[in-house]
């Protein structure tokens, strides 16, 4: 493994072993599967190449998942703007989602003054 320019790149070893991990099971599948009954015998070269043909699937996947990857730009992770962290905002409010009667600006919350949302009888809308 060496640094490019691009950072530490992943080693080789993983994206080979899951290749052939995944060859192995095609090729067990294609051995017994291609024989044809038991009265047949076992398929050796179709099975052989049906492990080829996954390995190399398997490892072209595994090569363009590897160049895909792309750290995420540090001001990302910040929260600043819109995307506020919710821990952020639990630790500024003191509470968990329940905004303090200061916060609001009642003096007790009963949800029956207009600030709060709720429809009183001489709203409109509230009835007749």
């Amino acid at each position: 493994m060496s640094d490019s320019p691009r950072g530490p790149r992943v080693g080789i070893k993983g994206p080979l072993l899951f290749s052939a991990f995944f060859g192995a099971i095609a090729f067990v599948v294609v051995l017994f599967a291609a024989s044809g009954g038991t009265s047949h015998g076992l398929r050796y070269d179709l099975a052989f190449a049906a492990f080829g043909i996954a390995f190399i699937v398997c490892l072209v996947f595994a090569a363009m998942m590897s160049m895909s990857f792309k750290e995420n730009a540090e001001h990302l992770g910040r929260g600043d703007g819109v995307n506020l962290r919710s821990e952020d905002r639990i630790k500024r409010s003191g509470t968990a989602g329940h905004p303090s009667a200061e916060e609001r600006g009642t003096d007790g919350g009963t949800g029956d003054s207009p600030e709060d949302g709720a429809a009183g009888p001489e709203s409109p809308g509230a009835g007749a």
